[in-house]
């Protein structure tokens, strides 16, 4: 087997691996809840969570799972879901997190700095006068990136 095809094989293994990773634990971070009140969720993701304030506002129960987004960017029509989304009223903030289970946090750096821009701009004309900022939540190492703000 050549070397390149050998690289092929084991990047597409790779890719398909993070894949499946993503899909589950995104699927499980659906379902965490972490408050005063109440500790909801597989208890791994919990107690992860629990203790960092940075995180943990993001899985109050408060906070909105999944939503769905859709706008006009640049003349085209897009239909977008945001992972986790906070929004205060007093304050007029909104506060976003997309997960990411990248080992490379530079590898699609610029993709993803794209699709939280996207995410922002549709943010940005739905709630106009608000201040908006985009989080990575990394899974490999649960580091937060704060990405956009306006």
């Amino acid at each position: 087997m050549t070397q390149t095809l050998k690289k092929f094989l084991i990047g597409a293994k790779n890719k398909e691996y993070a894949t499946k990773t993503g899909t589950q634990i995104h699927s499980q971070l659906q379902r965490v809840v972490v408050d005063d009140i109440c500790n909801d969720g597989a208890p791994e993701l919990v107690e992860k969570i629990r203790n960092r304030p940075d995180l943990k506002r993001f899985f109050a129960a408060a906070a909105k799972t999944e939503v769905p987004i859709a706008g006009y960017l640049n003349g085209h029509f897009v239909s977008r879901r945001i992972d986790r989304l906070l929004i205060n009223q007093e304050t007029k903030t909104i506060d976003f997190i997309d997960y990411k289970t990248d080992a490379d946090k530079t590898m699609f750096v610029e993709k993803y700095k794209q699709q939280l821009n996207e995410y922002l701009d549709l943010l940005k004309s739905a709630y106009q006068g608000y201040k908006i900022n985009g989080y990575i939540l990394w899974l490999n190492d649960w580091s937060l990136e704060q990405i956009v703000k306006i």
